[in-house]
């Protein structure tokens, strides 16, 4: 046996690892469901102006991104894209949503939208906090 030097991984190295977590994973949890979402805003062109990125695993709604381009921006869309992915989450019967963000991003925003903060973590990236949120959602959706 050999414990290599940490280097990005080789092709199927990655999957290898993912692979062998997700059998011991499972073996206490069972099969756990997995899938991949989005939802864009595109201008009449097609250009993507903005979008949101999950992934349901756990029962959880992980949102992995949210972005508006600026010359949209403050018009509603991110509570849009937003909403739709909480719809769509009790679609699935995924009732619990977390996601990150950081002090120059939108805290106030998914504060606003019922997300509450459970943890952070200071100088990540340096200089900035990054909070950690979470929300329940209800049978219904406002």
């Amino acid at each position: 046996m050999e414990l290599t030097t940490p280097l990005p991984p080789q092709d199927g190295d990655f999957e290898a690892l993912k692979t062998g977590l997700t059998t011991f994973n499972e073996s206490f949890t069972g099969a756990v469901y997995k899938e991949k979402v989005s939802s864009f805003v595109k201008d009449d062109s097609g250009k993507i102006v903005g979008g949101i990125l999950g992934e349901i695993n756990w029962n959880w709604m992980h949102i992995q991104g949210l972005w508006i381009d600026e010359s949209i921006r403050n018009s509603g869309w991110g509570r849009r894209l937003l909403s739709e992915m909480e719809h769509y989450s009790l679609r699935k019967k995924t009732t619990n949503i977390r996601l990150e963000t950081t002090t120059f991003q939108a805290l106030g925003f998914y504060i606003k939208a019922g997300y509450e903060i459970f943890g952070e973590l200071a100088n990540m990236p340096e200089g900035h906090t990054s909070y950690f949120l979470q929300k329940q959602l209800g049978a219904q959706i406002k």
